[in-house]
């Protein structure tokens, strides 16, 4: 059943204005997923949706009257408020004028372990900007990554600029955020993983050389700065692009997209042996 809001300063209004700031994401552990496609990939997976808020204009859309439906067999709250009152909690320029307010879900490393599955890890040692992770999670999913591990310090999983720049992928594959250094060496210690990293160092190998078919980790640095010196020292196999351009690097998500494309050749071959 679909509710009226009329004041801006109705209390689920001024939540939803709250959850463009981390300190209340993460006091509430909750977060906003904006536009159709979004909240059609949210309402499709098993995450937990808190509420629900869209425009009059809005729900003229076949796809959104499909979505609300979807929404009301979950049991779900849903209120319709005017395009004004929207526009003072919506994160995007061109808004489509409907938002999901979710719970915060993210995995264990533990999960990361399945039976029969070789793991490829995409391990994102702290970077900064929200549109290079969401892409690098929108690849995994595509490439059928076994999941992403976050170290601490990486951007906010769930920024509006995050989850939209996952195109849904985040509802699908398995991630988890702020893990410590330590606490990711002794887990691909444990499981026999190997720790390949990406450096402009002379003992790097070229990327297309190292073997994508064994257990993996395949950590990118930050933007600026690389992978931390700590996991450097850790790692097995350090691995580069060659480029034969003037540029000095590839965008890191550009770069995670080569390489995890190279696992997939190698894994598609290794399985038809």
């Amino acid at each position: 059943m679909t509710e009226g809001i009329a004041s801006s300063q109705n209390h689920n209004i001024k939540l939803v204005a709250s959850l463009k700031q981390k300190k209340y994401r993460d006091e509430k552990g909750l977060f906003i997923a904006e536009g159709i496609r979004l909240v059609e990939d949210a309402v499709n997976s098993n995450w937990q949706i808190e509420l629900c808020i869209h425009t009059e204009q809005a729900i003229q859309n076949q796809r959104m009257q499909e979505i609300v439906e979807k929404l009301e067999e979950k049991k779900c709250r849903i209120y319709q408020v005017s395009k004004a009152i929207y526009e003072k909690i919506t994160e995007t320029k061109e808004p489509q004028g409907i938002l999901l307010v979710l719970k915060k879900q993210v995995s264990c490393l533990t999960d990361f372990v399945v039976e029969g599955k070789i793991p490829m890890l995409i391990v994102l040692d702290r970077l900064q900007d929200p549109g290079n992770v969401g892409t690098i999670v929108r690849t995994a999913e595509a490439a059928s990554c076994t999941g992403i591990i976050m170290m601490k310090g990486t951007a906010d999983l769930f920024s509006s600029k995050t989850v939209r720049a996952t195109m849904g992928a985040m509802f699908r594959l398995p991630i988890v955020v702020d893990i410590e250094c330590m606490e990711l060496l002794d887990f691909i210690k444990k499981q026999a993983i190997g720790l390949l990293i990406t450096a402009l160092d002379p003992t790097a190998k070229q990327y297309f050389t190292v073997d994508f078919t064994k257990p993996t980790a395949m950590v990118f640095g930050n933007e600026g700065n690389g992978v931390s010196a700590e996991l450097l020292q850790q790692a097995d196999h350090k691995v580069y692009i060659p480029m034969s351009g003037n540029s000095e690097s590839l965008n890191v998500a550009a770069a995670t997209a080569v390489i995890i494309y190279e696992s997939v050749r190698q894994r598609l071959l290794y399985n038809r042996q």
